[in-house]
């Protein structure tokens, strides 16, 4: 199946997997992976592997098999460890900690927006999904600290990754789209691109953290329903642990992997060579980045007498991030049956009988993918591919209009995010919030990110040339 046909069953196996989750109560994993092996069947992908002309097709078990293993292998130990470092930090009380030293910087009257900000400064030079994994402690002991919405919390965090993610090199996802669109000219205007991306992602904030203060007087997460139940207080929460851990202590487990990470990406981003490029791109991968984080979270665990219940903290994690890591893979496994059908290539073909709206073709062309497949770094870099040779056309092929339209495809590689991306397990299962909240939170307020980015750039483009 092929053409428009294929995007009418997307639409149809996208609501039926949505109504599956939240109407019928079907578990997630389910729901999805049954809907990615029907869609691919009616789509086309073989029921095994085909060959003509030397040219091999895989069958829809093997797609199947890619997707669920490529997803543990992008992210699934990411999770783990990070988990385990959460978990750490939650039983010594340093999470507390860390917490205090927020509000003690930005006032308790505002833990949301500082950890929107906290948010998106991490995001730069670390991922999305570590990012939230690796500050959610911070936001549990802030929600139980200022008594603030657990779920406005979550969007607030999630949303302030995001726009750093998508919009600020020296993230994969826009400097691809750079190199592609600036070509051989990419280095001298990657700090146009940077510069762009920092006030592109102000709209985009505001917008975001709005929608955060709002969603969270309407939706309530486990979290929120503990704190107004019968959680205990703050004080008693941190007399159960005697005295908390000092904060470098506190800390460490967490900024060194950020600044491990940040130092990969500088490696990368200013072409080391030899052995620094890579020793610093090792400790800035992130599985070994968070693994000497899980060192420093030993530490932690040593010096508050705690090292005897490792094992157990250990065992705990792992009963947690399991449902976790099972219901992401499932979205990896949807994004790779989408991406093995004829849908992108489709939408490529047909990509110049919509290039006539000028910059908000990238935009539109993007966010198409985005829903479609679920990666925003597929989304940038497929975009660029296709907008690259259309920038004439488009009005766009000076140097500033070049950028912005880097941008546009930023904005549309954010809308939105929904049940084929891990970054929305990832928020919703952190967050304590079902699927259907999670449609509600994550998947609306990265549309309402998406468009406030957009209308940034429109608003830039009436201004640069």
């Amino acid at each position: 199946m092929s053409g428009f046909a294929l995007i009418v069953v997307f639409v149809i196996a996208i609501i039926v997997m949505i109504l599956a989750i939240s109407k019928w109560k079907l578990h997630p994993f389910l729901s999805i992976m049954a809907v990615s092996l029907v869609f691919g069947l009616v789509a086309g992908i073989p029921l095994v592997n085909v060959t003509v002309d030397g040219k091999t097709t895989q069958g829809i078990a093997n797609v199947i098999g890619a997707g669920f293993s490529g997803t543990f292998t992008s992210i699934g130990i990411v999770i783990i460890l990070g988990a385990l470092i959460g978990t750490v930090l939650e039983a010594t009380g340093a999470a507390l900690k860390l917490a205090d030293m927020v509000i003690k910087v930005v006032g308790p009257k505002h833990p949301v927006l500082a950890l929107q900000i906290m948010g998106w400064v991490v995001s730069i030079p670390v991922f999305c999904d570590s990012g939230f994994v690796i500050l959610d402690p911070i936001r549990k002991a802030l929600v139980k600290r200022t008594k603030v919405s657990g779920v406005a919390m979550s969007v607030a965090l999630s949303t302030g990754l995001y726009a750093s993610h998508v919009f600020i090199p020296p993230t994969p996802g826009p400097i691809a789209a750079a190199n592609t669109l600036f070509g051989d000219k990419a280095g001298e205007y990657l700090l146009l691109v940077m510069g762009f991306g920092v006030l592109v992602s102000i709209p985009a904030l505001v917008g975001s953290f709005l929608y955060a203060r709002y969603i969270g007087k309407k939706v309530k997460s486990k979290e929120d329903l503990e704190v107004d139940g019968t959680a205990k207080t703050y004080e008693e929460i941190v007399a159960s642990y005697g005295k908390l851990p000092n904060g470098a202590i506190s800390l460490a487990p967490i900024i060194v992997p950020i600044i491990f990470m940040a130092l990969g990406s500088i490696a990368a981003m200013a072409k080391w060579t030899g052995f620094a490029f890579q020793f610093f791109s090792f400790l800035g991968t992130p599985i070994i980045a968070l693994a000497v984080g899980v060192i420093f979270a030993v530490w932690q665990a040593a010096v508050a007498g705690k090292l005897g219940k490792f094992y157990e903290i250990t065992n705990e994690t792992l009963k947690i991030v399991g449902p976790i890591l099972f219901i992401t893979a499932a979205g990896g496994v949807l994004g790779r049956v989408i991406a093995s059908t004829s849908l992108v290539p489709f939408i490529t073909a047909n990509a110049k009988s919509i290039a006539t709206i000028g910059i908000f073709f990238p935009f539109i062309l993007s966010a198409i993918l985005k829903t479609a497949q679920g990666s925003s770094t597929v989304a940038l870099v497929t975009s660029a591919g296709i907008v690259a040779p259309l920038l004439g056309t488009l009005g766009l092929d000076s140097p500033v209009r070049t950028a912005l339209a880097v941008m546009a495809i930023a904005a549309g590689a954010m809308t939105v995010s929904h049940a084929n991306d891990s970054y929305f397990w990832v928020v919703t299962n952190f967050g304590g919030m079902t699927p259907e909240q999670g449609y509600k939170t994550q998947t609306t307020a990265t549309l309402i990110e998406g468009l406030c980015g957009m209308a940034g750039v429109f608003v830039l483009s009436l201004i640069l040339h």
